[in-house]
């Protein structure tokens, strides 16, 4: 994930407002735009493994260990800081092996900026959720297998319709309180959920969530681009997108049919290889092209393209990606390479391209 603003909070917000020039992604601090520490470094890696759906058995081959520690090393060395897992991915495999990888590097703790997520922990009725005990139970599983005291947001993975609001921001506010986490945000939550979040935090003097995981790439842009920017003018709630390249049908590997050795090839993946071969998919994959030729002429590749096209959108804080070899990784970090040659001009044909822009108060591709 990149982080993408070069100035700290307080002096970024001012920017905004001012509105004197294009905020364009830069190294900087870490992804919790509203109230936050300053990291020296841009970016992260999401996460150190392939995340499993729920209910398969993700389990972490010999060779996955040392591709994950190259992966890592290469981000770490390019000035990526920060590193996002969740209690799910691979069964808590993916947590074990980052908090191995951090530990045999010697990697200063506060030169990182870790995160991970909380809902699906185990296979007892007791071992998911938001409730408290989960959220605290959860997290001090998620510490233990990374070694670590303490992760710097830990997200609600998702939303808990059982649990009282209260209940779940209270919980949040006791990680907090404990030393077990530096800030707290929501993940596939709604701008209402999070607005009610931030409602009941103020009520009873708690801490609020500061940021969003959600969704957003070129098939996928009005929770990002209208509801999510009045949350940040409102109460400060940044935004951490992920799937840039939209499960890997932005890659262009999809357009010529479903590859054996592809995600969508696999059976937990179905619902993605259904995707790709409707009608909405093949228009998809025709847009794909028009768009590679753009990349082409700004001297790129498409997934930097779109991940650029992600990064140079001033309500986005930080972007997640998920890479599986050394050279995908590489190739997704120049991406930054190519936001400055991410003009209006541009964004106004990948606009055309698409045809998707939703409506807004603001132009958050100016």
């Amino acid at each position: 994930m990149y982080r993408s603003r070069a100035q700290g909070p307080s002096k970024w917000r001012a920017q905004q407002a001012e509105r004197n020039e294009p905020q364009h992604s830069q190294p900087g601090t870490c992804p919790v735009p509203h109230s936050g520490p300053n990291s020296s470094q841009p970016g992260v890696l999401h996460p150190p493994l392939p995340p499993q759906p729920q209910g398969v058995d993700g389990k972490a081959h010999r060779h996955e260990v040392p591709v994950a520690e190259q992966l890592m090393t290469i981000a770490y060395e390019s000035g990526v800081n920060l590193f996002d897992t969740a209690e799910v991915y691979s069964g808590g495999k993916a947590e074990i092996i980052l908090g191995n990888i951090i530990k045999k590097k010697c990697w200063r703790r506060s030169s990182l900026v870790i995160t991970t997520k909380l809902y699906w922990g185990g296979k007892a009725e007791t071992e998911r959720g938001l409730n408290r005990k989960h959220i605290i139970e959860g997290l001090k599983g998620s510490l233990q297998r990374m070694q670590l005291e303490y992760v710097d947001v830990v997200f609600a993975n998702r939303t808990d319709t059982n649990t009282p609001m209260e209940e779940i921001v209270r919980a949040m506010t006791h990680v907090i309180n404990q030393g077990m986490a530096m800030y707290w945000g929501t993940s596939r939550w709604s701008a209402m959920e999070i607005m009610e979040a931030y409602s009941v935090a103020r009520q009873f003097n708690l801490i609020p969530p500061v940021c969003e995981q959600a969704e957003y790439h070129f098939f996928q842009r009005e929770k990002v681009e209208t509801h999510l920017p009045e949350l940040y003018h409102k109460i400060g709630v940044g935004v951490v997108s992920w799937s840039p390249l939209a499960c890997g049908i932005i890659t262009g590997k999809y357009e010529n049919g479903i590859p054996e050795s592809s995600r969508a090839s696999m059976k937990p993946y179905q619902w993605l290889r259904e995707k790709i071969v409707s009608e909405e998919g093949r228009k998809q994959q025709a847009k794909l092209k028009e768009l590679a030729h753009i990349a082409e002429k700004l001297g790129c590749t498409l997934p930097q393209l779109a991940i650029a096209w992600c990064l140079r959108n001033e309500g986005v804080s930080s972007v997640l990606l998920g890479s599986s070899s050394p050279s995908q990784l590489t190739e997704n970090l120049g991406a930054i390479q190519v936001i400055p040659k991410m003009t209006a001009g541009i964004a106004s044909e990948l606009d055309h391209i698409l045809g998707n822009r939703p409506h807004s108060k603001r132009d958050y591709h100016h």
